[in-house]
């Protein structure tokens, strides 16, 4: 059999020893990592991701979007009815996501699209009303970031989304979420240069831990109970959503792990604000929320706390 000249290429380009292919943070297994004493005595963190998306009717030529969430009827233009499906979820479906959440005193995270923030700022306000972090999302969701786009158009763009959200923000935005878990070979380290804390991009750990770029944090964002991962792409029902989603819960707290676990939660106004989906997000807060010792909180205090928690532990170490 002939070898694929392109598959052996890249494996020579990452792989050159033990660990990953990759140089963004070392391999730490969970039996060798410190202990995180979460406040409280609370045996898990739980962070709520409340995702602010603009999706293009026409996007820039050359643009990356996550081919899966395509329309139903294939590629065209105009795709009016996914950018509608999309635009349900600014216009109802996240106001009624907005009532559960204050009706279980849920402070999530929120990642927003700069085009999301430039264009529908009421929906920033409304989660700024309510002391919510927010946290960068990219441009838009036709706008993904990867390693086909120039560095300099990934600075730009790294660096225009940041700027959006500090106008709306009134400080700078600590905390970035790749578009669909995108990011370039490069930006880990660009992120850390424009000042970012922490990042949740990588599906790989139930826990925070360091990178390698200044200080970096990563922060869990499982996409196994993603809620589009689940309803939109793997197509489950979302009654099994909500069973999934309880059950991922109920073990990591049973489980409470000393290296200090994180549950996650990501919501996506244009797919859990639709009538059939919303009362079954309204059973899975119920059921979460009637756990004790729960530190319900947002990724940012998630970071410090971890940093805190790590740097006190070396200086005793000392």
């Amino acid at each position: 059999m002939k070898k694929n000249s392109v598959n052996l290429s890249q494996t020579v380009r990452y792989r050159s020893g033990p660990g990953y292919d990759h140089n963004h943070f070392p391999f730490v297994p969970l039996n060798e990592r410190p202990n995180i004493l979460w406040p409280n005595g609370s045996k898990i963190a739980w962070c709520v991701y409340l995702f602010l998306e603009y999706l293009e009717l026409d996007p820039p030529e050359g643009s990356i979007r996550d081919p899966r969430y395509g329309g139903a009827l294939g590629s065209h233009f105009p795709d009016y009815l996914n950018y509608s499906v999309r635009e349900h979820g600014n216009r109802i479906g996240f106001w009624r996501i907005l009532d559960i959440l204050d009706k279980y005193n849920i402070k999530p995270t929120v990642p927003v699209n700069a085009m999301l923030a430039d264009r529908y700022p009421r929906m920033v306000q409304e989660c700024l009303d309510r002391g919510w972090e927010i946290a960068g999302h990219g441009i838009s969701a036709t706008q993904m970031i990867t390693s086909d786009i120039s560095p300099t158009q990934e600075k730009e763009t790294i660096a225009k989304s940041l700027e959006i959200l500090q106008k709306i923000y009134g400080k700078k935005v600590k905390g970035w979420f790749g578009q669909d878990y995108s990011q370039s070979t490069s930006t880990f380290k660009l992120l850390s240069e424009f000042g970012i804390e922490y990042v949740a991009e990588f599906p790989n750990d139930d826990s925070p831990y360091a990178t390698n770029y200044n200080g970096l944090i990563c922060i869990p964002n499982q996409s196994e109970w993603d809620d589009t991962q689940l309803m939109a792409v793997r197509r489950l029902m979302p009654w099994r959503w909500r069973d999934v989603v309880c059950e991922a819960f109920d073990y990591l707290y049973n489980e409470a792990h000393p290296s200090g676990t994180v549950m996650t939660l990501s919501i996506h106004p244009w797919l859990l604000g639709q009538a059939h989906r919303i009362k079954y997000l309204d059973e899975a807060l119920k059921k979460m929320t009637s756990y004790k010792e729960v530190w319900q909180t947002n990724a940012l205090e998630v970071a410090g706390h971890y940093r805190n928690s790590c740097t006190k532990q070396r200086v005793n170490n000392d």
